[in-house]
């Protein structure tokens, strides 16, 4: 396949484009850091510079990847930041509101800059969007992380319900990676408990020691989100569309042979809870 990752320049971007050379694929990756060394290294990589919030940026990478592929199998949108952190109240605007641009403007830029080209795709053409912590719940002192990522995944239902009155089908789904020790986990670690939290220190504690740990429990959980966005490239996803899938949790390997079941219902989704819904009545 031919796939395009933004963020591939660290962390889960990174590993995942690795992962995908070695399964043969071509990738085309985009970040802010400079991938020279790791395209010299790996032919079936191209490297491309540029923010994901600068949509004229994305645009000129769009129709440098056009002028060298025929089609796009799929865009994976890794790229991400936590940008502010604080309690909402007091947090910077203009630093909340750029780390909305970065992980919400850049995940939709992305998707949008490659939908033509995605469209040419000889195959089902698939979308993977990383969603994240915040998403679901709320998350204290990550407001606009969170808000951003929440975001991401109701990009993601709206773009999966207009697509399916296309032809040519396309996949889209927002995928949760869990917790896995990144340069994310090392800036939690870095401000502090007394910025982010308490409990997200703590919890930032246990995903850098589980990671270097000898029973390698960091890697396991790698290892899962890996082989989930592999799943949701694949034909084994056919049919699955606009849900919000969790790695580590959600049995995400049975899912495809449910996807007309699934497509029915509003599982793995974000929707409003009502009492009924918990046996209440008030």
């Amino acid at each position: 396949m031919r796939l395009l990752l933004t963020g591939s320049s660290s962390g889960i971007g990174r590993a995942l484009a690795e992962r995908l050379l070695t399964r043969g694929h071509s990738v085309w990756g985009l970040a802010r850091s400079d991938q020279g060394d790791f395209a010299a290294q790996n032919p079936g990589f191209r490297a491309a510079r540029g923010d994901v919030a600068d949509w004229d940026a994305l645009a000129e990478t769009a129709a440098a990847v056009a002028a060298v592929w025929p089609h796009l199998d799929g865009p994976v949108t890794c790229a991400g930041l936590q940008g502010e952190i604080g309690p909402a109240l007091a947090c910077d605007p203009a630093k909340w509101s750029a780390t909305i641009r970065t992980n919400l403007d850049g995940t939709y830029f992305a998707v949008r800059a490659f939908a033509a080209l995605l469209r040419r795709a000889p195959r089902r053409g698939k979308i993977v969007c990383f969603s994240g912590g915040g998403a679901t719940k709320p998350r204290p002192n990550f407001s606009a992380y969170g808000v951003a990522k929440t975001g991401v995944v109701r990009l993601v239902e709206n773009i999966a319900a207009e697509l399916a009155a296309e032809a040519a089908p396309i996949d889209i789904n927002a995928l949760a990676p869990g917790a896995i020790a990144t340069r994310l986990t090392d800036e939690i670690l870095a401000l502090g408990p007394a910025i982010v939290g308490a409990a997200e220190f703590a919890a930032a504690q246990k995903t850098r020691t589980g990671a270097s740990a000898s029973d390698t429990s960091g890697d396991a959980s790698l290892e899962k989100v890996l082989a989930c966005v592999e799943w949701l490239l694949s034909s084994g996803s056919d049919g699955i569309s606009g849900r919000l899938i969790s790695a580590p949790w959600d049995p995400w390997p049975t899912l495809g042979s449910r996807a007309a079941e699934l497509a029915a219902t509003d599982l793995y989704t974000l929707r409003r809870i009502v009492p009924e819904d918990r046996g209440r009545t008030w």
